[in-house]
């Protein structure tokens, strides 16, 4: 599945802006504040859903407008797919909104059935702090790459975030007197039930990740999952009231990146978190193959800077294998990269 051209309506810096793409390689050009990531962050957007740079999506509307729109066009021999993503701040016009509505072809989809007609991997230079950043980043990521490829784990992913909030309110208010725990029984039945789901499909993940090889290099990942259960519910029952929060599940995950035993967040230099990065991305790509039977879109924002010869030399073999797209604030990486590139100036 190509990305044939990408629509902008009130999306970041952009009024109105449609951008055509190769089926071969695509470098989009210009200075730091001339947008080239918000290209990206869109046709991510479309990808999983959501912003991989927004705490909230709706940030990604521009400035005092109420209703931002993505749509492509994808290609796949003679079919063709459009997709649109709207955004609101869940108004327009004066009128109630949802904050997103999806459509492909003209027809309304749930999140969870648009999902994964795009694929697409992105590489940035914030994914070097993957190994060093904050638990949460490390899930959103894992959530990034398995919603791709994973109808399954769409919808068990929204049941637990719904279920979650809930359960949460719940023990607000058990801390305050107003329900009593029996009124927790649905909730721990339901977040047990599709938080195992989750956790398995980020164990089968991980493993994949650990299976794959980048040269003589010996790194793995040790995924520190948060179970959840009957019994850890119950272990955690009081410490939950008091904080007013799940303790435990999915949402507790963190996975850690060792090279030949050595902790690589705490322990490991700037060089070896970068290296750690580029191998967990490589695998992204092996794995959605595998899982999707074809090649996703390799984006890649300017990050040739952040890498040193050896491993630039290995993402630059890796683009000519599936579309690419790629942003650089420099116009001369075109020789580092072959010829057969078209230029988008910004």
């Amino acid at each position: 599945m190509n990305l044939d051209e990408i629509a902008l309506q009130n999306f970041r810096s952009y009024a109105k802006k449609t951008f055509a793409f190769s089926p071969q390689t695509t470098l989009i050009v210009g200075p730091n504040t001339a947008g080239k990531t918000n290209i990206l962050e869109a046709i991510m957007f479309l990808a999983t859903g959501k912003s991989f740079r927004a705490d909230q999506d709706r940030e990604a509307i521009a400035w005092s407008k109420e209703l931002s729109v993505i749509s492509c066009q994808l290609s796949d021999g003679n079919e063709q797919t459009k997709l649109e993503l709207f955004l609101t701040q869940g108004e327009v016009q004066g009128q109630k909104a949802p904050m997103k509505k999806y459509l492909v072809n003209g027809v309304p989809r749930r999140q969870v059935d648009f999902v994964g007609n795009l694929r697409a991997v992105l590489f940035w230079p914030e994914h070097l702090e993957l190994v060093t950043d904050s638990p949460s980043l490390r899930r959103r990521y894992l959530d990034s790459v398995l919603v791709q490829v994973d109808r399954e784990y769409r919808r068990n992913l929204m049941s637990y975030e719904r279920g979650l909030r809930q359960r949460n309110r719940l023990l607000d208010l058990i801390n305050e007197g107003k329900a009593g725990r029996g009124q927790l029984l649905f909730w721990n039945q339901l977040l047990i039930k599709v938080g195992g789901y989750i956790t398995d499909e980020r164990g089968e993940y991980l493993d994949f990740v650990n299976r794959h090889k980048m040269s003589d290099v010996r790194l793995k990942i040790d995924y520190d999952k948060s179970v959840i259960s009957e019994s850890r519910l119950e272990q955690y029952k009081d410490e939950e009231v008091a904080a007013k929060a799940t303790l435990v599940g999915p949402h507790r995950d963190d996975f850690m990146i060792f090279k030949d035993k050595k902790e690589l967040s705490k322990y490991g230099s700037r060089g070896e978190q970068r290296l750690a990065v580029l191998w967990l991305k490589l695998a992204e790509l092996g794995f959605i193959e595998k899982e999707a039977e074809e090649r996703p879109i390799l984006l890649l924002d300017d990050i040739f800077s952040e890498l040193d010869e050896e491993h630039r030399e290995l993402v630059v073999g890796l683009i000519g294998k599936q579309q690419t797209i790629l942003t650089s604030a420099d116009e001369d990486i075109i020789e580092m990269i072959g010829k057969n590139v078209e230029v988008i100036a910004l």
